[in-house]
């Protein structure tokens, strides 16, 4: 369900049957595909005889400062899902499984506020335990994936791509290539070992906008009253234009503050209290 107040009572993240998921980024030229959905692996079903699916998910942790987390897990098993689900809220005991099962995690929209304040511990934690950083999101605007692209360069972590996509118009902007795979195999393990590059595109206003019309315009389809929503359509570019800014606001402001120093060290901003030593 959707997680904004109010609406998680009756609208859902996505409407998207999986095989129609499926067909659609086939069509679009994917030679792979997996699926992250929240906290949820129910696309397995569906698609898992499919040779060239491997499943996926994006799981919502809890930082040890209190804040939430969105962590990508690739090409996991069904029982890594649930071990993943008991450990949300032990972020070191996650990243822990994650390495004794050879599992890539990574750190998902670092530069956007969608999933609310930062601290500097949590940036800390990030440089730590993860391998990978999401550095193209195709939802959120170009300056939010440029903060990204920078600092997974500082921090030399493995870059990803994805859509990020709730509506099947938007899957496929942004993608992970592994240039020298030839198959599913080998793109993992390339994954694994950091010889992928992100491609495509970002978001931005028009990106969300059309997203969330879209998924608002299916409400009625689960619940006969949804019609009456109708009106408040009209505030969603201004919603769209909120978000875009708050997460542009948000890449600068945090870029500013994860600046390199001239001694070669990443250290977080000057009122940062946060062990320094392994920054």
């Amino acid at each position: 369900m959707c997680t904004v107040p109010v609406a998680r009572r009756f609208c859902r993240e996505s409407y998207n049957e999986p095989l129609a998921l499926y067909e659609t980024l086939k069509q679009r030229g994917m030679d792979l595909v997996t699926v992250t959905d929240h906290d949820s692996i129910d696309a397995v079903e569906p698609l898992r005889h499919f040779p060239d699916f491997f499943l996926s998910e994006e799981v919502t942790c809890t930082l040890p400062s209190g804040t939430e987390l969105h962590v990508g897990v690739y090409d996991i098993r069904e029982r890594d899902h649930v071990e993943f689900a008991r450990r949300r809220s032990d972020l070191p005991a996650f990243v822990a499984y994650a390495r004794e099962n050879n599992v890539l995690c990574a750190v998902n929209h670092v530069f956007s506020a969608l999933t609310g304040s930062r601290l500097h511990a949590d940036f800390a934690l990030f440089q730590d335990l993860f391998p990978a950083l999401e550095t193209l999101n195709g939802h959120i605007p170009a300056a939010s994936n440029r903060a990204a692209e920078t600092l997974c360069a500082r921090w030399r972590k493995i870059p990803l791509g994805g859509s990020d996509s709730h509506t099947l118009a938007e899957l496929g902007r942004a993608y992970t290539e592994a240039p020298a795979a030839r198959g599913k195999q080998e793109f993992l393990d390339a994954l694994k070992a950091g010889y992928v590059r992100p491609r495509g595109v970002s978001g931005g206003v028009f990106v969300l906008t059309r997203t969330v019309l879209t998924i608002a315009a299916n409400v009625p389809k689960e619940h006969a009253w949804g019609f009456l929503l109708t009106p408040l359509m009209l505030a969603v570019p201004f919603v769209a234009a909120g978000a875009s800014i708050r997460d542009c606001t948000f890449a600068a402001a945090w870029s500013r503050r994860l600046r390199p120093q001239s001694s070669g060290v990443y250290r977080l901003g000057p009122a940062a209290p946060v062990v320094p030593d392994t920054l």
